[in-house]
């Protein structure tokens, strides 16, 4: 791909066609990560010794879970199972164990009840722990359980309490109410339990002093994260510091825990060597591709494969990482395209090239356009291509009519930005729920993965389902948020902000800004639901992924706008989960 896009078209930011046009830009900062530094980089862990001991690792561990049921006592089964479950998962080593985790949930969900489980079968009354414990990773994996459980930790008078407070809680009773906080953020629409559940672990967890060993060493980074900002990589990094001084009951010996730990630490520096190596290959399409001649964008290849890494950690799914990475790079700079740097006859000569989809409509395009249309037409059809072999079909058209879509929506709300019009907060949000591109972030690269995506079920996920309309209305919803005051100043008035404000004469940018907030509180609600509710046509498994491209996106809104401020938070997430190797 690269080398004909080197020797049909370049791919400058302007030209002699540039005379006299008045063009804005969005000021971003530069590149963060030059190829020379990505090509240098270097590690040891793609070595054979270490796969073998991780193998190895992972045959005990499965000793581990099949010999729980033969060692343990009645008095604590339960928690241990559930520990080990939760363990593993929050390691990120769980794609070795899906059926020992399989066995270990049936066994604890056989003895759950409407007033939820003790430590063990035998055990006389319910443990907050390992009700809430149990009732979060059951419902992750899809088992029909009901928050009325937690009913049963209310006082008299219908509240959540507790015997003390944090500064004297012991140990067991911390580490039972991060459990309910962690429980309570998978909430569904209508569960009041949930709600409160969380105001109350909220409160009380932001009294417990803060330390590097037990549940309190859990406690910051949880409530840093929570569920939506999440996601598999990075809770691996954060879980693996505090896991080296877990002193849980659970952990019976430090057998246990130590050989977990070592093939959590192998598995994250073992699959470092493989994300230098795919780095190395997008930062090389970049260069090659001629993108750093686009002194206009935002170039942020790396941080999206950053959080294409964090999302499918499995060695195999490379062409979902590389696929993501150039999806979501070649998305950021024709947003920049259509938001800032082209005129209205170019984007229109753009958005009729992309539905023409063929080479030769690129010679109708201003010279900075023809290398942008080149690589995102071949990247769409290797795409394509890809998803052929995973999927058994062809789903070239499906994929070109989702990035029509999303192209009639750059295109409408550059003729917003033209006029200076501002549109209803519907009319808004319809379509930039489109323009946003988590559809079209999404489709081709889960269908490049090894998971059946049958129609029936990828209606499910894809438009218009309603998963993909609510992920769609939460990041562009949070998006503007974080970045609707920088858009402003470059011109760009219509946001949900100001068009809340428009529908309500006298609303000022706080009102506006707490509705929006609001929203997207019930929307994470119903999304809950769509992914993990028990009777669907479409398994958890196969929604995953879709999922936590929600959550991947949504995490670089924490703090700011992560896609065009990449210097600070979003920098330390490529730092710790793609460029440092833990230490072993």
């Amino acid at each position: 791909m690269a080398q004909l896009c080197r020797n049909c078209v370049s791919m400058s930011s302007s030209g002699d066609d540039d005379a006299g046009v008045q063009r804005r830009t969005g000021d971003y900062h530069s590149n963060l990560w030059d190829d020379d530094f990505i090509q240098s980089l270097s590690t040891p862990y793609g070595a054979h010794a270490y796969r073998e001991r991780a193998d190895r690792l992972v045959g005990e561990v499965k000793e581990m879970f099949n010999s729980l049921t033969l060692t343990l006592t009645p008095l604590s089964d339960l928690l241990q199972h559930l520990w080990m479950v939760d363990s593993v998962e929050r390691l990120g080593i769980d794609r070795h164990f899906r059926n020992e985790i399989k066995s270990a949930l049936d066994y604890v969900y056989s003895y759950w009840s409407e007033k939820g489980i003790g430590c063990g079968r035998e055990s006389v009354v319910t443990d907050l722990n390992s009700t809430a414990l149990g009732f979060r990773t059951l419902r992750l994996h899809g088992y029909p359980v009901s928050s009325d459980v937690l009913k049963v930790f209310k006082d008299e008078n219908g509240q959540f309490a507790c015997s003390a407070n944090a500064q004297t809680e012991t140990e067991t009773e911390i580490r039972g109410i991060l459990n309910l906080f962690r429980a309570s953020l998978l909430a569904f629409p209508g569960e009041k339990d949930m709600e409160e559940a969380e105001r109350f672990c909220t409160s009380y967890l932001n009294t417990v002093p803060i330390s590097n060993g037990g549940p309190a060493g859990e406690v910051k980074y949880v409530m840093e994260y929570g569920w939506l900002t999440n996601f598999p990589r990075l809770e691996a990094r954060n879980y693996i510091d505090v896991f080296e001084k877990d002193t849980s009951p659970c952990v019976k010996t430090r057998t246990k825990t130590e050989k977990l730990l070592e093939l959590a630490k192998l598995e994250f520096n073992i699959f470092h060597s493989l994300q230098q190596k795919e780095l190395k290959q997008l930062s090389r399409w970049w260069k090659d591709s001629g993108f750093s001649q686009l002194t206009f964008t935002r170039h942020r290849h790396v941080e999206f494969y950053t959080l294409a890494s964090c999302i499918a950690t499995d060695p195999k799914h490379s062409a979902f990482r590389l696929g993501f990475a150039k999806t979501c790079y070649l998305g950021i700079v024709l947003d920049d395209i259509y938001d800032t740097f082209g005129t209205m006859d170019e984007l229109e000569l753009f958005t009729a090239a992309i539905k023409r989809w063929d080479p030769s409509a690129k010679e109708c395009l201003p010279e900075y356009m023809k290398g942008v249309y080149m690589v995102f037409y071949n990247c769409v059809n290797q795409m394509a291509r890809e998803a052929e072999k995973s999927q058994g079909r062809d789903t070239l058209t499906y994929a070109r009519n989702t990035w029509e879509a999303v192209f009639d929506a750059f295109l409408e709300e550059a003729k917003w930005i033209s006029s200076g019009y501002i549109p209803t907060f519907e009319e808004y949000l319809e379509n930039g729920k489109v323009s946003f591109g988590y559809r079209a972030a999404t489709l081709q690269p889960i269908l490049t993965l090894d998971i059946p995506l049958p129609l029936h079920i990828l209606q499910e996920i894809d438009f218009p389902s309603r998963l993909n309309d609510l992920a769609s209305s939460i990041l562009r919803l949070r998006g503007d948020m974080c970045g609707y005051q920088a858009e402003r100043s470059r011109g760009e008035e219509a946001s949900s902000i100001s068009c809340y404000m428009k529908d309500n004469p006298g609303a000022t940018e706080e009102d506006a800004l707490n509705h929006i907030k609001s929203m997207i509180e019930e929307k994470i609600k119903e999304i809950n639901w769509e992914f993990l509710k028990a009777e669907s046509n479409a398994p958890i498994s196969s929604k995953k992924h879709a999922f936590d491209i929600l959550r991947a996106f949504y995490h670089l809104y924490k703090y700011r706008d992560g896609f065009s401020i990449a210097n600070n938070e979003t920098k330390n997430l490529v730092m710790r989960t793609l460029l440092e190797p833990l230490s072993l």
